[in-house]
């Protein structure tokens, strides 16, 4: 089989995966401890930025050496991972998830007992560690995870030489890869793009095409959103200008989903940039919600964990706007919250023809 030709990113990536070896090599050759330096991704290093609206790591880095017995195994990884992708991976045009890198960098040291790896849990970590540190996104190292997501409306893009129109693929929609990084859209129409939670709010919404009505995007995130998800939810929002409203469950995991797809996760603040996106609004579920369109028989009873997660939501500057306090205070005095089906009570299409033209109609959104 033919080698894919490279693209101007993977010669990027390439390069940037080549330099961090020559420095290292370098330092080898002038008799120095190899080490290297990484931004530190721990909580005390990330911030929120109120400028950009979103997570940010600090300035904060750590030095990784070679010589230092507590982090001579994880230098070795993260070498051993860097010349693996760039070899295998990205020279190759080759694409593969990180499973199967863990299994195919997993073998014992010659002359030793010693494995590179024992478990998966070791070398995902890695991974991040050179996205952080080379300003890299793993999908741009050919390193992918499992598919979750679909979308529907009208889109034509270019995928793999391919050619996709989303408005033409039935009940399915198309499934959301987990690298989206190399699509061309060809065709982009629509006023917004409504990404939802639940898988069945989708199925509703798609059966009565409520994006041929509203000339919308619809897209699920099938819980919270996998890194593919959001990266083509902020492609489209910051590339086309496309508005983007976000509709989850009235709890707070909900809201939390939510919140990553805004301002970006702890765990990924060092790509915020470009899996968050800051021009997000929120559509529902809320509290103001249940008052309003009498859905009170029909929310559950708030668990503990529940109530701690909103406290916890509570306490985060980016939730600190009147409107998210006031829904959270609801929330935990009430001590209640709402599933999306819970609209289904007033009617299979009320979420269609009521709810969410009526609101998005009057731009009841929280920021």
């Amino acid at each position: 089989m033919p080698k894919k030709k490279a693209t101007p990113k993977d010669k990027e990536v390439s390069s940037k995966l080549t330099e961090l070896g020559k420095e290292i090599a370098e330092e080898i050759k002038e008799g120095k401890p190899p080490a290297f330096k990484m931004p530190v991704r721990s909580l005390s290093n990330i911030h929120f930025n109120e400028k950009k609206q979103q997570l940010e790591l600090g300035k904060t880095y750590s030095k990784r050496s070679f010589m230092n017995v507590a982090h001579a195994r994880k230098f070795m990884q993260t070498m051993l991972v860097a010349a693996w992708v760039r070899n295998e991976l990205v020279d190759e045009g080759i694409t593969t998830s990180l499973r199967d890198m863990y299994y195919a960098l997993k073998r014992t040291i010659p002359g030793t007992k010693e494995n590179t790896v024992e478990e998966q849990s070791e070398s995902d970590p890695i991974v991040v560690d050179i996205e952080t540190m080379l300003d890299v996104l793993r999908e741009e190292l050919h390193l992918n995870a499992d598919v979750r997501g679909r979308v529907v409306g009208n889109v034509v893009i270019k995928d793999r030489g391919d050619t996709v129109d989303w408005s033409k693929l039935g009940s399915g929609g198309w499934s959301i890869p987990s690298n989206v990084e190399n699509i061309e859209f060809k065709s982009v129409d629509a006023d917004y793009i409504l990404l939802i939670e639940k898988n069945a709010a989708f199925e509703r919404l798609h059966e009565d095409k409520f994006w041929v009505d509203q000339n919308c995007i619809l897209m699920t995130s099938q819980g919270q959103a996998a890194r593919g998800v959001r990266r083509l939810a902020n492609r489209l929002s910051v590339e086309h200008k496309v508005p983007l409203y976000i509709f989850t469950d009235g709890d707070a995991y909900g809201w939390y989903i939510y919140s990553v797809i805004k301002w970006g996760s702890m765990n990924l603040a060092h790509v915020s940039n470009r899996l968050g996106t800051s021009n997000a609004k929120f559509l529902g579920l809320t509290m103001t919600d249940i008052e309003h369109y009498g859905l009170d028989n029909y929310t559950i009873k708030a668990k503990d964990i529940d109530l701690k997660r909103a406290r916890e939501l509570k306490e985060y500057p980016w939730f600190q706007a009147p409107e998210w306090q006031r829904e959270i205070d609801k929330m935990i005095k009430s001590k209640k919250k709402a599933e999306l089906e819970a609209l289904s009570s007033k009617g299979l299409r009320f979420i269609t023809e009521t709810y969410l033209p009526e609101k998005i109609g009057k731009k009841d959104f929280l920021p």
